[in-house]
């Protein structure tokens, strides 16, 4: 527990009412909005409150994770861990062991042997 905020984690960010860009035939329809949508927004809020918590509160990053890329986007973002929802209702199971497989392929490619290395990466360049 941080004895400073009294928060243990932060979930960062599952859902968003927002509709710019969005291009479907259900764009207008009103409520919360997950899945792809949502992920580059997701991944900058995440990216934000590392910054903004200095790295010193476990950010859960949710919001458009359907392959190892865009976790490894979110974990280099800020996220200590990785929530799924939306590619776990339409991929179905098998999804976390493709991107369990994808995530440790990229880390291997950029020469990462610990996940933790990753975590708030983009704040390090």
């Amino acid at each position: 527990l941080n004895q400073n905020t009294r928060v243990d984690g932060l979930i960062v960010s599952n859902t968003t009412i927002r509709r710019e860009g969005l291009v479907s035939e259900h764009a207008s329809q009103t409520g919360g909005l997950s899945g792809k949508p949502l992920r580059d927004l997701s991944t900058a809020t995440i990216h934000d409150m590392y910054k903004y918590t200095q790295g010193e509160i476990p950010i859960i990053g949710v919001g458009g994770v359907s392959n190892g890329q865009d976790a490894f986007d979110k974990i280099c973002a800020g996220a200590s861990l990785i929530q799924l929802y939306s590619a776990l209702v339409f991929q179905g199971p098998p999804v976390v062991t493709k991107i369990r497989r994808e995530l440790a392929e990229i880390l291997e490619k950029e020469g990462i042997s610990d996940i933790s290395q990753a975590v708030g990466r983009a704040h390090k360049k």
